[in-house]
């Protein structure tokens, strides 16, 4: 089948998410919960209204956290960091 061999990186099982989309969430979680909807339409209207409420700023200090972020993991070799 291959014609090529790949070389496999090790994951450790307690890798941590880098993901910085996974804050992002996080923030507007907060957002939608400190509302406190208690309808659909409540909630739909929360969710964009956090969505919008996320600044360019918050999404470049997410990005800037990355090199942080990936040397606490390499520090912690894999398990979990405070990110």
């Amino acid at each position: 089948w291959f014609t090529k061999q790949l070389e496999v990186l090790a994951w450790p099982a307690n890798s941590p998410d880098l993901n910085v989309i996974e804050n992002l969430w996080a923030i507007g979680k907060r957002k939608i919960r400190d509302r406190k909807p208690t309808t659909l339409d409540q909630l739909k209207q929360n969710i964009a209204t956090a969505w919008e409420a996320v600044s360019a700023e918050t999404c470049d200090k997410l990005v800037k956290s990355m090199p942080r972020r990936l040397q606490a993991v390499i520090q912690a070799k894999g398990a979990a960091t405070k990110y």
